[in-house]
């Protein structure tokens, strides 16, 4: 029963985290909600909701984390890997420190919560892990090629993960949002003060349109909670979840111009194999 069900959601200071954790207080479940400062999430503490401190790159503190939801509620049922952040720059513009710290976060960070969690699971030969990822995890754009390489990263790993874990009772999802008005275009975003002149058309132009988007954004974070308990209470959810209209037309408009150029190019792609193979 959802009533029983045990949710881990990172990253709830904010946005999608945030709307999560409040909708799942709501319902009367159980969770360990999480933030790097628990100032900010403190009010979401009850008996069935525990606000703990968690940075996803420091192994001490996923270890403590989890073992906190283990010995309050003796499980975690739905793992929501949500913690993340944005960095704009032109490829040729990024800085690699700012790179390496937004992959220990957005991937990296991931990892470790999987490794932390997964051996109950496959235990319990059961649960539903669910990684947020982006239509910035299928289509790259100006100026978030560092950040949308994160996101591919999160779709490689879980589309693996399900084939492995599927067969032992656990399942996986990814959600895959467009523009919503989180803090994402806001304060959480990073933009790389370094600027190419020859790119100021394309990623500078980028650079200077979405932090004025933020707060315009057509997504509904509450609307896409919801969304998200809806997969998870699925019997048979879908490994791809797109949220919200913009994503939807970015993520078709890349699957057909994938399709077009395999089946444009589809003589020389088989041009490549030994003629009696």
């Amino acid at each position: 029963m959802a009533s029983d069900r045990v949710w881990f959601i990172t990253g709830c200071s904010t946005g999608f985290g945030r709307a999560l954790a409040e909708r799942v207080r709501e319902r009367g479940e159980r969770a360990v909600v999480t933030a790097r400062h628990t100032d900010s999430i403190k009010d979401l503490a009850s008996d069935r909701v525990r606000a703990v401190a968690l940075d996803v790159t420091d192994d001490a503190q996923v270890r403590d984390a989890v073992g906190i939801a283990l010995r309050e509620f003796g499980r975690i049922d739905v793992l929501v890997n949500n913690a993340g952040y944005g960095y704009m720059a032109a490829v040729e513009e990024g800085d690699e420190r700012e790179i390496r710290a937004m992959f220990d976060t957005n991937v990296f960070g991931v990892v470790k919560m999987l490794k932390a969690v997964l051996p109950g699971m496959r235990e319990r030969r059961s649960g539903h892990v669910v990684n947020l990822s982006s239509q910035g995890g299928i289509v790259s754009l100006a100026a978030s090629g560092y950040y949308c390489a994160t996101k591919f990263a999160v779709e490689a790993i879980s589309e693996a993960l399900s084939k492995e874990i599927g067969p032992l009772g656990v399942k996986v999802t990814l959600i895959e949002p467009g523009p919503f008005r989180t803090d994402f275009a806001g304060r959480s975003l990073k933009i790389e003060a370094h600027v190419i002149a020859d790119y100021d058309a394309t990623a500078g132009e980028r650079k200077r349109l979405l932090p004025s988007y933020s707060g315009k954004q057509p997504g509904d974070p509450v609307r896409a909670a919801e969304a998200i308990i809806a997969i998870v209470d699925a019997p048979n959810p879908p490994l791809r979840l797109v949220l919200g209209k913009p994503a939807l037309a970015a993520v078709r408009g890349k699957l057909a111009d994938v399709a077009r150029d395999v089946d444009a190019w589809e003589q020389l792609s088989l041009s490549a194999d030994f003629p009696d193979a």
